[in-house]
């Protein structure tokens, strides 16, 4: 893989990632554009202890344009997007609209609450191009494509890591409208948090206390008890596994684990990376035969936090959607949302077996 950096005319950091034997061209971003905003904030919640971020700047981001308004896709016919060039395989670039910001500074003024601190929401939003093509889904890359893709990821969580406030890396995708897509142009994000997210920190914890009781690593015996029941199980490879979890919260779910126990993608062996591209791809086109309409889905990678003396963090990507039938989703209505006590619809082993006929 070959990486090339430049930037955008607000400064901002683009990066193309290319096959080896692929040149990129030097093109400069000839627009005016408007300063950067820097205004993110966190706000701490003093009854859940978990930080808010807040970035009222992302209310003016663009909403589902038109293909040929699309500002992902290359460069053309006189009209200058993001990427400023003619085609591209894999560009990565800082989100103008970031939720986090590593200008950002410090809030003036008081919330007058003293139980509610408030810090600058210092941190990073990239955006991650997948193909310059606009009209295919991540299902459609060959495999050399996913891999470049993952690649890429390993690249920015390694880079990302070693910024200062930096605590964890979350790679992820939204795709469809029924997620929240306000860009159709096939792409995904990286955000870098000044904080160990909920989610994770919540896995850690119980991660933490399974280990003191048993002397083991809970993931290691989740992926073992699912290997040896088989109901739930998807696909194995050499190097992955994929399967419904047992208590999926999602009307379809997947999670995938490599089969040696790592903590980030920089981990994986070139083999892992070339194992996991093709099962994903595998994966990803079962969603899409699942129902007449492709599946929306969130695919979301968990890596360990950056400082993680105690190696509790097991590297996984859990990847679900919203539709619970082919003109039905679910909606996180009173019990999921009000008391995030989740109520499914669809029994794992059920999905399992579809998602195998497939």
């Amino acid at each position: 893989m070959k990486r090339t950096t430049t930037t955008l005319a607000d400064g901002r950091e683009l990066l193309y990632f290319t096959p080896d034997d692929e040149s990129v061209p030097d093109l400069h971003d000839p627009r005016q554009l408007p300063a950067v905003h820097t205004s993110s904030q966190l706000r701490l919640d003093p009854l859940l202890d978990e930080w808010v971020m807040m970035a009222a700047h992302r209310q003016d981001r663009t909403h589902l344009p038109p293909e040929q308004d699309c500002p992902l896709c290359p460069s053309s016919n006189g009209r200058h997007t993001e990427i400023p060039a003619p085609g591209y395989s894999v560009a990565i670039f800082e989100n103008r609209l970031p939720s986090l910001s590593m200008g950002a500074r410090q809030p003036e003024g008081d919330l007058r609450h003293p139980l509610v601190p408030v810090r600058a929401g210092v941190g990073r939003c990239e955006v991650v191009c997948f193909t310059s093509d606009h009209h295919a889904r991540f299902a459609d890359l060959s495999a050399e494509q996913a891999r470049l893709v993952v690649d890429a990821w390993a690249d920015r969580t390694e880079e990302l890591s070693a910024l200062d406030g930096v605590e964890q890396v979350f790679c992820f995708e939204n795709r469809g409208p029924e997620i929240g897509v306000t860009l159709t142009h096939p792409h995904g994000q990286i955000y870098a948090y000044p904080f160990v997210t909920p989610r994770t920190r919540r896995m850690w914890e119980v991660a933490h206390r399974y280990r003191e009781r048993t002397g083991r690593d809970l993931h290691t015996d989740v992926i073992g008890a699912e290997r040896s029941a088989g109901v739930r199980l998807l696909a194995e490879t050499a190097h992955w596994v994929a399967f419904v979890p047992a208590a999926a919260r999602w009307p379809v779910e997947v999670h995938l684990y490599p089969l040696r126990r790592v903590r980030t993608i920089p981990e994986l062996t070139d083999a892992e990376r070339d194992d996991f591209a093709a099962l994903y791809l595998d994966v990803l086109r079962r969603f899409d035969r699942l129902y007449p309409t492709p599946l929306p889905y969130i695919a979301a990678w968990h890596q360990g936090p950056v400082r993680d003396e105690d190696r509790l963090g097991y590297l996984h990507l859990q990847l679900f959607s919203v539709r619970r039938a082919a003109d039905k989703l679910k909606y996180l209505a009173g019990s999921e949302s009000g008391m995030n006590a989740f109520v499914t619809d669809v029994l794992p082993e059920d999905v399992a077996r579809r998602l195998r006929e497939a």
